[in-house]
């Protein structure tokens, strides 16, 4: 058979040996059923939580916390039109995140019952309940980041406006998506609150596990690399600046993983400031209210309320 003048095999036709193509298609075939890696494809299965529906309802909900901010403008009317399109908009929401919702338990459900059934009844209920339930949070949520937004503006004189603060602020968009996927976890769901705040991720550079608990008035400046782990306490009125890490201590090779639920991330109290690249790292690390700690500190152990530490704290 001949090759191209690059030294790559052209795809076969009928009646010519196998191509390139063909032999790796084959060996892939191969990898795909190899019960070593079965996690690895999901064929011919059930549906999994789609990351482009997952994002539409991030701006779904966006346009609802920030109408006219984000989503379709909205046009001057009386307040019954203005609550029709409210609530339309609400049903949007909640036709699309049910869906993903559903998915997401569904698929961890055969997982654990090692099937691969298309449908579930039990599934369906619980994501109708773990939706309503959400839905049901929005105006608490809009309180939540209203606090966070006025922290932006009282922390950061360069900013005009909480409006410059909704339109461009890295930081705030992070906050904002975490809160909902914070709250969306709360009531239930998997899989989809961690694919929001992956979606912040990618966008910002700024790392927000839903599973943190983040009190009232949070602020990120500037925000790029900032990390804040899954059993992470963070108290009120704290401020961080970018590449900030709220870690766990690694996990020396060959001892067993961590029980699920284990305090593995710092807890950070009221009225902390903590600078540029500073890491803080574990489940008993304390870093008291209202201690300042600074840029590149290295921090494993507690620090007292008051503090300010720079450089180097080792416990």
């Amino acid at each position: 058979m001949t090759t191209t003048s690059d030294g790559r095999r052209p795809l076969a036709v009928r009646g010519e040996e196998k191509s390139r193509a063909d032999e790796v298609a084959d060996d892939l075939l191969e990898a795909y059923y190899a019960p070593e890696a079965r996690e690895m494809q999901h064929i011919g299965s059930y549906e999994l939580p789609s990351e482009a529906q997952v994002e539409h309802i991030v701006d779904l909900a966006r346009a609802l916390l920030f109408p006219g901010y984000f989503g379709p403008d909205v046009t001057r009317a009386g307040k019954g039109e203005l609550r029709a399109l409210v609530r339309a908009r609400v049903q949007e929401l909640r036709r699309a995140l049910h869906r993903q919702v559903y998915r997401a338990l569904h698929h961890k459900r055969q997982q654990s019952l090692g099937q691969s059934d298309l449908e579930c009844v039990e599934c369906s209920s619980r994501a109708d309940s773990v939706t309503d339930r959400f839905l049901a949070r929005l105006p608490e949520l809009r309180t939540a980041v209203r606090h966070d937004l006025n922290a932006a503006y009282i922390a950061d004189p360069a900013a005009t406006g909480v409006d410059e603060i909704l339109l461009c602020y890295p930081g705030t968009y992070a906050i904002t998506v975490y809160r909902i996927a914070h709250a969306l976890l709360a009531e239930g769901s998997v899989v989809v609150p961690r694919m929001m705040t992956e979606l912040a991720h990618r966008r910002t550079g700024i790392d927000i596990h839903p599973g943190a608990e983040i009190g009232q008035s949070f602020f990120i400046d500037h925000g790029t690399g900032v990390v804040i782990g899954e059993t992470t306490l963070i108290g009120q009125r704290v401020r961080i600046y970018q590449g900030v890490t709220l870690g766990a201590l690694s996990v020396p090779q060959g001892e067993a993983r961590p029980i699920p639920g284990k305090r593995r991330h710092p807890t950070i109290e009221d009225d902390v400031v903590i600078y540029a690249n500073a890491t803080i790292l574990g489940g008993d690390t304390v870093i008291g209210a209202g201690a300042v700690i600074g840029g590149n500190a290295f921090v494993t152990g507690s620090v007292e309320p008051g503090a300010k530490v720079s450089g180097f704290k080792r416990s």
